[in-house]
């Protein structure tokens, strides 16, 4: 299923507040080709929106349901550790 803007361009509210990604994110999201990613948006798997400058993009929403799983990290591995001096040193 493919969202669209009113018949003047503008977004509907709906698509605004929906996050999408690009093809080629999908796709390394995915573990699949780019084709596969296009594929599986004819067969109505991955559901997307089209830009006001006419790009496509794949509903992050309809990711999950294709399988995609966010990879959970450490606090501890990805934190920054930033060493505090006065002023005054």
């Amino acid at each position: 299923m493919q969202m669209t803007a009113h018949d003047d361009g503008t977004p509907s509210p709906k698509m605004r507040h929906r996050r999408s990604v690009s093809i080629e994110q999908a796709g390394r999201l995915l573990q699949l080709s780019r084709r596969t990613v296009y594929y599986r948006i004819r067969e109505g798997r991955l559901r997307t929106i089209r830009t006001l400058g006419g790009s496509q993009r794949v509903l992050v929403e309809s990711l999950y349901a294709n399988g995609f799983q966010p990879a959970a990290f450490s606090a501890s591995s990805s934190a920054a550790t930033f060493a505090v001096r006065s002023m005054r040193d």
